[in-house]
């Protein structure tokens, strides 16, 4: 049965960048986070212990508690972002680079294709802006001065450093400083227009 229903278009005017991590799933220019792992953490001995006793069931039940849960935080999260914004602007990670490396339990369960997934269609539906860019060396940049200091994280190697100062004087928490440089993006492709790749 199809059944239609007028939009509510939200009232938010806010502009969000979201940096995707694997400590936080989500980070926001404004410091609202998505924790991240805490989808599975609980019921890992359960999934152990059903897994050694090969009950497929059990087994199957315990995923399916857990996607629901990923789904759920990942629908709510996502739902408030699009009532208070008007413009959404998240970075293009790709979760393929990850899958091979120690993080990929993580990178798996974070869900950021599913966040973007989530984000794109209600924020088509509520009319608000939403894109998706390029984040190379969005971490790296200082989001108040732009300049790549010498103490600022590099790559994967830097990953271990969640706070640092720039040479402008400014304290930048990693995350927080990559989402607001992906936000300065967004701007900058808004206003020079969307390019073919």
């Amino acid at each position: 049965m199809v059944v239609e229903v007028e939009a509510e278009i939200p009232a938010g005017q806010d502009q969000i960048g979201i940096d995707l991590g694997l400590n936080d799933t989500a980070t926001c220019s404004d410091g609202a986070k998505l924790e991240a792992g805490r989808f599975y953490r609980d019921l890992e001995r359960a999934l152990g212990l059903a897994q050694r006793a090969r009950k497929k069931h059990r087994v199957k039940a315990i995923h399916a508690k857990i996607a629901n849960r990923r789904k759920d935080a990942l629908h709510k999260f996502s739902r408030q972002l699009v009532n208070r914004c008007g413009l959404i602007v998240i970075g293009d990670v790709k979760s393929s680079s990850f899958t091979r490396t120690n993080n990929a339990k993580s990178v798996y369960d974070a869900g950021w294709a599913m966040l973007k997934q989530f984000l794109s269609y209600k924020s088509a539906g509520a009319g608000i802006m939403f894109h998706a860019v390029n984040e190379a060396y969005t971490t790296q940049a200082c989001s108040c001065c732009g300049a790549i200091s010498a103490h600022s994280p590099k790559g994967r190697a830097g990953l271990g450093i969640r706070v640092w100062t720039c040479e402008c004087g400014v304290t930048q928490d990693r995350d927080i400083n990559a989402a607001r440089n992906i936000l300065a993006l967004g701007h900058e492709r808004l206003a020079g227009g969307i390019t073919a790749s």
